[in-house]
């Protein structure tokens, strides 16, 4: 290597800033953030079991906790996760059925998955405030 200068020359990996976003790409990193947050909701979860099994005083606590408009919202929050992951799951299983790999198919599902899991989350908290 004569030449130490090569190295700076070369050309660098495409990034996200390079790429125009399209909506499989948006999707895509939507899956991979909704799967990291399910990890969180997943601790939160078992921070109210932790608490329901401690007694009623450290119940009272987690259930003041998520009644507030900031845990209620967390909790919005985990629900969407939840149900886009899933979505986007059923997604990724109809592709490897082999489907839905044409460009307007795939744009297609990947619209209905946010549609599906806005609209879904939507209507879980409506039972759920109906119901309690």
């Amino acid at each position: 290597m004569a030449n130490a200068d090569l190295k700076a020359n070369r050309p660098l990996s495409p990034h996200l800033q390079i790429y125009k976003p399209i909506v499989t790409m948006v999707m895509s990193i939507l899956h991979r953030i909704t799967g990291a947050a399910l990890y969180f909701g997943t601790i939160l979860m078992a921070f109210w079991l932790i608490c329901a099994a401690a007694g009623p005083e450290s119940y009272q606590f987690a259930m003041d906790m998520f009644g507030s408009f900031l845990g209620r919202l967390v909790l919005f929050g985990f629900t969407w996760a939840l149900v886009h992951h899933m979505i986007g799951g059923l997604r990724h299983f109809i592709w490897d059925m082999g489907h839905g790999f044409e460009l307007s198919a795939a744009n297609w599902m990947a619209r209905a998955t946010i549609v599906g899991s806005v609209a879904l989350t939507v209507i879980l908290w409506i039972i759920g405030f109906i119901v309690a």
